[in-house]
């Protein structure tokens, strides 16, 4: 990325990047801190519940496996609070939102057309879901299982920490706290941004891309 191309925030925002992580994306602090426990449970996602796996189960009628499944993959990450955790284990626990859940998240990953609408169908699964005390139709809840199943093309949300990045590089982030595929539309957008800005540096996925606009908004990264 050239200076001639970049507006201010988009500058700041990488040189932020590159004093963390001088080695940029194959930084060895970078993958360590960032990128490694995401791409293992990406690698534990592909192991059993690829597309084939996935669509196997879903034909058998074994939901409760799915959940199950992927339940367990997040819980090795740090992606969910701990109170979101427990929401989901509650969410999937019976089987009508095993099967809600297995169901609704194979029509976003693996369906085709329109994304959208396919989200907007995403979000009527999860607010479908049971619920004990702590609501499950949040945006990381939505983002994160997406994200792990297909980094290739989808990208985690941390609302907060999102609109902290966004302003701070000049981006025009479209957020509402109500899950909309608007929203989810716009946090694409950011992070096609982003990687089309950082291209020289060479993202592999939205990991990379996500880890990023973490980077410009936690407070784990204040200078």
């Amino acid at each position: 990325m050239s200076g001639r191309s970049a507006g201010a925030g988009a500058l700041r925002a990488r040189r932020k990047f590159l004093r963390f992580f001088p080695g940029g994306f194959r930084d060895e602090t970078y993958l360590a801190w960032e990128r490694d426990y995401k791409w293992t449970a990406h690698r534990r996602w592909t192991e059993v519940l690829d597309r084939r796996r996935y669509g196997a189960l879903l034909r058998a009628r074994r939901f409760t496996e799915i959940a199950e499944h992927a339940v367990r993959i997040e819980s090795r990450t740090n992606l969910l609070f701990s109170f979101e955790k427990m929401a989901l284990r509650d969410a999937v626990r019976t089987p009508a939102g095993a099967r809600t859940f297995a169901e609704g998240l194979d029509a976003l990953v693996h369906g085709g057309g329109d994304l959208d609408r396919r989200f907007t169908a995403w979000i009527a699964a999860v607010g479908a879901l049971p619920r004990k005390q702590t609501r499950v139709l949040t945006w990381p809840m939505l983002t994160v299982f997406p994200f792990i199943a297909a980094p290739e093309e989808h990208v985690f949300l941390k609302p907060n920490v999102t609109r902290i990045a966004a302003r701070a590089y000049g981006f025009d982030f479209h957020y509402q706290s109500r899950p909309t595929p608007e929203t989810y539309r716009s946090l694409l957008d950011f992070a096609a941004r982003v990687a089309r800005d950082v291209r020289d540096l060479r993202p592999r996925d939205m990991i990379d891309v996500q880890s990023f606009i973490w980077v410009q908004g936690s407070d784990e990264y204040e200078e």
